[in-house]
């Protein structure tokens, strides 16, 4: 996806010619790394919110559980590290450069450095499979806001969501199957298997194809593992109560697989692509929790993380922007999703907007 430029209404949406690119900018949505970092990290990502600084308070206790630190930038340098040494070993072989929306290293910084380096033009991974406000064009905003700030920046394309490509696809079904192993033989074909996903107000998803993606990417695992029948449940909900927002909120979930007689529950949070504090503390501590209490066995299937196809997707990705007329990769029904983002793509009301994208 171009950053800048957008195309109009009815205008092509894909880039058929090839682009040369000097970086790679890798961007995510940062954490916290230490306990002195939470209180301005949660009083950044919600500054204009008017969040009561009780709720920051007890946020900050999720924090305390794992130190003070989100695992999130940690994971992050790991996939960098592991895509730095695909990209040496075929091709291209260009830096890549980390860049945050919320905390260090922040995205401003980062396009002031690769500026300092003579980077020219660049292109960005954004760690968010799917097509959202918050998860796609609020990271083109921050771009934008980046360049603008910096004298001299470098040019950025965005590569396109990659929720039905294989090397996202493929890992997650893996991940699934490893998963239901865990499971006792006789009990593993009643056991319930659900999809997370951060939810979002429903105005949000009303203005992108979010769930239609989730859904998408869902059956797609679910068949690569040999799974007939799934449930999409979301969690991580931080709005106003009387804002709709996506459900069922999973705790929801457990209580009606509980009360179905479900013994045993697989829950693979799609919608993220590592382990971070969303998925350690809504799934790993929360949702473990509500289950015992219910008498389920639950078990949290992995995320795609660092697992070798997806690292190669990213490389499939860079290399797709740089060749003329390329053939675009994915599964399903969908196709691939578009190089240029229409001007009005993913674009919504400000009131929509959530509070963040880590548990607040």
């Amino acid at each position: 996806m171009t950053v800048r430029g957008a195309s109009a209404p009815g205008a092509p949406r894909f880039d058929e010619t090839a682009r040369k690119y000097d970086a790679v900018l890798v961007m995510s949505f940062g954490g916290p790394e230490g306990p002195a970092d939470v209180m301005p990290f949660l009083e950044r990502v919600t500054a204009g919110r008017n969040i009561p600084r009780d709720r920051l308070l007890e946020v900050a206790h999720h924090y305390d559980r794992f130190g003070g630190v989100s695992p999130i930038n940690a994971q992050n340098r790991a996939l960098i590290a592991a895509l730095e040494t695909e990209l040496k070993a075929h091709g291209p072989a260009l830096p890549i450069y980390f860049g945050n929306r919320n905390w260090h290293p922040l995205v401003t910084d980062t396009v002031r450095e690769m500026r300092d380096a003579g980077v020219k033009r660049a292109i960005a991974f954004v760690t968010s499979a799917f097509s959202s406000y918050s998860g796609c064009r609020q990271y083109r905003e921050d771009i934008i806001r980046a360049m603008d700030a910096v004298p001299g920046a470098p040019e950025i394309d965005k590569l396109r969501v990659f929720f039905n490509h294989p090397g996202f696809v493929e890992p997650l079904a893996a991940n699934l199957k490893a998963a239901l192993s865990q499971i006792p033989a006789e009990r593993r074909e009643a056991t319930r298997v659900a999809f997370t996903a951060h939810s979002v107000p429903v105005s949000m998803s009303q203005c992108s194809d979010y769930v239609a993606q989730l859904k998408e990417a869902s059956r797609l695992v679910a068949e690569g593992a040999g799974r007939k029948t799934w449930d999409l449940v979301y969690q991580s909900r931080s709005g106003a109560p009387h804002i709709p927002w996506l459900g069922p909120d999973v705790s929801e979930y457990l209580d009606a697989s509980a009360a179905a007689g479900t013994k045993d529950v697989v829950l693979l949070p799609v919608g993220f692509t590592s382990d971070h504090m969303e998925v350690l503390f809504d799934l790993d501590v929360e949702a473990k929790e509500k289950a015992a209490e219910l008498g389920l066995n639950l078990v949290r299937a992995a995320t795609v993380g660092t697992a070798p196809g997806f690292v190669r997707m990213i490389r499939d990705l860079i290399v797709e922007r740089m060749s003329d007329h390329p053939t675009r990769t994915a599964l399903g029904s969908m196709g691939a999703w578009h190089d240029i983002c229409p001007v009005d793509c993913c674009l919504m009301r400000p009131e929509a907007k959530p509070r963040s994208a880590e548990p607040v």
